[in-house]
């Protein structure tokens, strides 16, 4: 098989039968066609035909090592510096179809999974058929074009205590039991964004597990099929309604769902898993096997695409009003030009540094990268806050499509107009506006964005114990050893 055309993840999508709860309504199947889920789909089915497109499909897929088909460029494996720049190349293109706005397509977790699949050795470290099971996975995944999404922690029960101690233990998804062919996995986890309509959920350490017997159970590395028996998903409601796309151009087409995904004694067969009891390897996979920098490395070109929308669409709601010229407005652009070109040097430099790792992969410089994935939740927050600074009051008083070319339209040509737009024009720009700094659509994107990769004073935390400070701690100390107390100057 190929890299898979909007048709065909459509016609996968028609077959599957995943559980999935959602405003009272249990679907088992019909997802493509649900409400809540149409427009997205539909989107994630462009983002496939863009594999086949004239203009893309030499960026976007490569031949496969074991078909000579074409596959996903994310599945590729980096041994080149221009392989590396290939891979960034068809993240942004995948990005700008959204700008930035899908956080979990297929080129995320492919990523996860290639280097995953590359560290294969050290996962037979564990157990020799763990490595044979990840690289065997990650070939399925690759020549069958599957869209994944993945869960990493358990629900907010009672944080004061670890997760596999919350509520006795019994709501975190563990280990139940084994038989001759797998494992059982009971409980339940989050987050798992886009559940409804991928084919494979993966299911993966993340919160640091303690050494001892009680975290056996709640350590493991494994994937299931997400219409598996007993799997099914809490879905969030949805912030498509179904309205126009000229009123809401964001949410009518990238409302990405996110899901408590719940394991009713789920039977995963042992081919399926890659770590199973083994709480040192589960808190060092991403760190160990590289994964953690490839996703990133799609992370950060995705938030350059998305700091570049929000670069010209702040540019063209200053010219549209005529408030560029005054100091305190350039000054809030200028923030936004600081943040995009800061992550470019970010992107650069970890590509630049590249260095091949333990498993023969051109792997990014990881401290750019991490240096990026610390500062961009913090620094993306203001930019629907300078949106709604400079765009005031005009973006309450925006009306709908449906008065553009009904009875107000002459009332809306007349006093909605802006000094470069025409009164419908500038509506929809606000529209634009509207989707991207006020509506529950905009509040999700900011609030996923911030805890991306996990508690950002968390992370900060850990950021500043794995940073290597004696070089700087001892040029200041040889600084101070330099001259005497009360020294006087030459």
């Amino acid at each position: 098989m190929a890299a898979r055309t909007g048709t065909a993840f459509l016609d996968r999508l028609a077959d599957s039968r995943p559980t999935v709860h959602i405003q009272g309504e249990t679907l088992t199947g019909g997802i493509r066609h649900h409400p809540a889920f149409r427009n997205v789909v539909r989107t994630y089915a462009e983002l496939y035909d863009l594999q086949h497109s004239a203009r893309h499909k030499d960026v976007l897929t490569y031949p496969s090592p074991s078909s000579g088909e074409p596959v996903a460029t994310s599945f590729l494996t980096p041994t080149t510096p221009d392989e590396l720049v290939k891979r960034r190349e068809a993240f942004t293109v995948w990005a700008e179809h959204s700008n930035g706005m899908l956080g979990r397509t297929g080129d995320y977790l492919n990523s996860g999974l290639m280097a995953m699949a590359s560290a294969a050795g050290w996962f037979a470290g564990a157990d020799p058929a763990f490595g044979d099971n990840v690289r065997r996975y990650y070939e399925k995944v690759r020549e069958e074009d599957l869209l994944l999404c993945h869960t990493l922690v358990p629900p907010q029960v009672n944080r004061a205590v670890p997760g596999p101690r919350q509520a006795g233990g019994s709501v975190a998804a563990h280990i139940v039991r084994e038989d001759d062919n797998g494992v059982v996995i009971r409980g339940a986890r989050m987050l798992a964004t886009i559940a409804p309509f991928a084919d494979e959920l993966l299911v993966l350490p993340s919160t640091l597990l303690r050494g001892t017997p009680e975290d056996r159970p709640y350590s493991y590395a494994l994937a299931v099929p997400m219409d598996a028996g007993g799997l099914r998903c809490i879905a969030r409601e949805p912030l498509d309604h179904g309205l126009p796309r000229h009123d809401h151009p964001l949410a009518s087409r990238f409302d990405e769902p996110d899901c408590v995904v719940v394991f009713d004694d789920v039977h995963v067969p042992y081919e399926r898993c890659f770590l199973l009891g083994d709480v040192e390897r589960c808190n060092d996979l991403f760190a160990r096997t590289s994964a953690v920098v490839h996703m990133s490395h799609q992370v950060v070109t995705r938030t350059v695409t998305k700091t570049e929308y929000v670069l010209g669409l702040v540019s063209l709601l200053t010219e549209a009003i005529g408030i560029e010229g005054y100091q305190h407005v350039q000054e809030d652009v200028a923030e936004v030009i600081g943040t995009l070109e800061m992550l470019r040097a970010f992107l650069r430099a970890a590509e630049a540094d590249a260095a091949v790792n333990e498993f023969g992969v051109l792997t990014p410089a990881w401290a750019p990268l991490n240096a990026a994935r610390n500062v961009y939740p913090r620094l993306c927050q203001r930019f629907p806050q300078i949106l709604r600074k400079l765009g005031a009051g005009g973006l309450m008083a925006t009306p709908t499509g449906l008065d553009v070319t009904g009875p107000a339209a002459a009332d809306i040509d007349a006093y909605l107009q802006s000094a470069t737009l025409t009164g419908a024009e500038r509506v929809k720009l606000f529209r634009l506006l509207w989707d991207t700094c006020i509506s529950a659509f905009s509040g999700r994107q900011a609030l996923y964005e911030y805890y991306f990769f996990g508690d950002p004073v968390r992370m900060a935390g850990a950021y500043v114990a794995s940073y290597d400070r004696e070089p700087y701690k001892a040029r200041v100390r040889a600084f101070l050893d330099g001259y005497e107390a009360g020294e006087e100057p030459v």
